[in-house]
């Protein structure tokens, strides 16, 4: 792998089926429920505008999709300008009546602080997890992630 890299792994299980679990990560409508949602073009190699609706002033940004195999894997590069991308890595497995997310994000060495960065996606993740069960979502004010030491 590149030294230049960070590499961040996270596993979630969820109770939904696989094709639930994909909407709720790829359709703008449900995943502005937990995340932010999309406009553009879907499709491997297409450029979106990603909006991150649960971070207060966030300003719309270019994603561009690497990969879409439905409902499997998805990667995508968030934040593509003049510095490198940040390339977020969804794979789904179907484990019983349930879904496996294995969630990888790959980021430059340079953003060096990742307990922020993790303790982020484990919010995000969460959000997910809530919004498929129509559970509230948490908010991050008064969110505490799981362990950091995983």
């Amino acid at each position: 792998m590149d030294n230049d890299v960070t590499r961040l792994e996270l596993r979630r299980e969820y109770p939904d089926p696989i094709e639930d679990v994909w909407s709720a990560l790829t359709e703008s409508d449900r995943m502005a429920r937990w995340i932010g949602t999309w406009t553009g073009e879907a499709g491997a190699g297409n450029t979106i505008m990603l909006s991150m609706t649960a971070e207060e002033g966030s300003e719309p940004g270019p994603a561009i999709i690497r990969e879409c195999d439905p409902p499997k894997r998805l990667v995508v590069d968030l934040g593509v300008t003049d510095q490198p991308a940040w390339r977020v890595e969804l794979t789904l497995t179907p484990q019983g009546d349930g879904t496996v997310l294995d969630f990888v994000h790959l980021l430059p060495k340079s953003d060096s602080d990742t307990s922020d960065i993790l303790k982020g996606w484990h919010f995000y993740l969460d959000r997910l997890g809530a919004a498929l069960v129509g559970e509230p979502v948490p908010e991050w004010d008064t969110y505490t992630p799981p362990s950091l030491e995983e």
